[in-house]
């Protein structure tokens, strides 16, 4: 009589199954082959990805020095989003990622700084305070004893931006070398990942 499951009482089902025996050398190499090149296809698409992510979109800067402190401390590591300004105008309050201005010596091509005056701004320090067209600017992300030198008026020109660190008096920014050109932004910083004990937005 033919074989019964035990459950069901239906017929089992006749196992068909060829003996294994040892395994082919050409399919081996040509199976061998083919997940080589599915997997050189995935490695060569993430690298393509990769590369157009930092060129058009987001790119990971660290932090060399501590003009930033405390929102920013030497080797924090940050996101830019280097789109955010083909979207809309620079904000005053962003921190922002743009080149060196080309007469201005140093091996670090790239800085951060928050921005301060927007075109047409007139910017000044005066008794440990920031005035931006006279008014009193509120300035949250300093900290408690931080202080800022006098300087300026300086009327921020057409096409440019005040940039300053927020360790004031460790911060070489538009004081210096004056307002920059927006062309020269790369960037807007929005987000600190590293270290994860202190991630978050900017």
């Amino acid at each position: 009589m033919p074989a019964t499951d035990l459950e069901s009482g239906l017929p089992a089902a006749a196992d068909e199954s060829l003996p294994s025996g040892p395994a082919d050398p050409v399919a081996l190499r040509q199976s061998l082959r083919k997940a080589l090149s599915e997997w050189t296809v995935v490695i060569v698409g993430a690298v393509i990805v990769a590369l157009v992510l930092r060129a058009f979109l987001f790119q990971a800067y660290w932090i060399p020095s501590e003009s930033m402190e405390s929102t920013l401390r030497t080797n924090d590591r940050v996101l830019v989003n280097k789109i955010s300004y083909r979207l809309h105008d620079v904000n005053r309050g962003d921190v922002v990622v743009f080149e060196r201005p080309d007469d201005e010596p140093g091996e670090i091509r790239d800085l951060v700084k928050r921005v301060i005056g927007l075109e047409g701004d007139v910017v000044e320090g005066r008794g440990n305070d920031i005035f931006v067209n006279g008014e009193r600017l509120i300035e949250p992300y300093l900290a408690a004893d931080e202080i800022t030198s006098d300087f300026g008026p300086v009327e921020v020109p057409t096409g440019h931006v005040f940039v300053m660190g927020d360790n004031r008096d460790r911060s070489f920014d538009s004081r210096f070398f004056g307002p920059i050109g927006t062309e020269r932004i790369v960037g807007r910083a929005f987000f600190l990942f590293w270290p994860l004990s202190r991630t978050g937005a900017l």
